[in-house]
């Protein structure tokens, strides 16, 4: 049997079976309904519901593997896929990270802004250091627009569109079954993507992000705990 942390390392993601009982995916559903996600919405940090669970992920011992001790949660956006809200993700890196104000400096591309939040893309050895936690509030299977990965492919650092493709081509992608209150742990590196969702039933993911509490070339979060 792989040891469970080379096993992190080598795939750049794992799946954790339970982080919330069915109460609590109830409770967070409801706490977050009023909200209109409308293809995710990011800055779900300032709900109290969400600060809760960021702090209950980062002391739960099924994730601290994963999480390093210094960490903090950056983000937290809400995807939200149903027969009336739904799309699909092409094969992709997360490569932005949240940031307070813009800074001129070498290694900082991509300035954007996404629903008044500012955004840009730091250098590889900040992308490596982050983790995303996604909570499942519903549970996954065949037709719910799950997401798909590419094994290990977090290794190789940031990849064109051309690279991207050959490694898909060469390794192959999964669909990892997550169940409902289980969370899918993974590299923000690692590429990921999604189908539409032909299921008649929601499904509900708060995206979560750890990363290091300080960050170079004078750059700030936007908001972290």
């Amino acid at each position: 049997m792989i040891d469970a942390s080379i096993e992190w390392d080598i795939h750049g993601f794992s799946v954790v079976s339970r982080v919330l009982d069915a109460a609590g995916c109830e409770e967070l559903a409801l706490a977050i309904s009023d909200r209109d996600p409308s293809r995710g919405m990011r800055g779900l940090l300032a709900e109290p519901a969400c600060q809760a669970l960021a702090v209950r992920l980062r002391t739960l011992a099924s994730l601290k593997l994963f999480l390093p001790v210094d960490s903090v949660v950056v983000q937290c956006t809400l995807f939200e896929k149903s027969p009336t809200k739904n799309w699909l993700v092409s094969p992709h890196q997360d490569l932005s990270i949240p940031v307070k104000e813009r800074v001129d400096a070498p290694g900082l591309s991509g300035w954007a802004e996404k629903d008044g939040h500012l955004f840009v893309q730091p250098p590889a050895s900040v992308l490596e250091a982050l983790v995303a936690v996604r909570v499942h509030l519903d549970g996954g299977g065949p037709g719910a627009g799950s997401l798909r990965v590419v094994p290990g492919s977090h290794r190789f650092g940031r990849l064109d569109a051309a690279q991207a493709t050959a490694l898909r081509a060469q390794v192959g992608e999964i669909a990892p079954e997550v169940p409902r209150g289980g969370a899918f742990v993974m590299r923000p590196l690692l590429l990921h993507a999604s189908s539409k969702s032909i299921a008649p039933v929601p499904r509900r993911v708060l995206h979560f992000v750890f990363g290091p509490p300080r960050l170079p070339a004078g750059l700030k979060w936007a908001t972290s705990r």
